[in-house]
């Protein structure tokens, strides 16, 4: 059981990271703003990766 629930979560969280990186979904962060100096495309696409990394890791080791 706890197998296919984490299976189940994993691909939830693939197609929300299908989803996120998708050219429309980008398009709508794609401007001449800026995060602390960094073009916000760059600045978003690096913090929902990285948020990706940590969910996955939270759920693949959660006891």
């Amino acid at each position: 059981m706890r197998k296919t629930l984490v299976r189940q979560r994993l691909v939830a969280i693939t197609c929300l990271a299908a989803v996120l990186f998708n050219a429309p979904v980008l398009w709508l962060v794609d401007s001449t703003a800026t995060v602390f100096g960094v073009p916000a495309l760059y600045a978003y696409m690096f913090g929902v990766w990285s948020a990706f990394i940590a969910v996955i890791a939270w759920v693949v080791e959660r006891r």
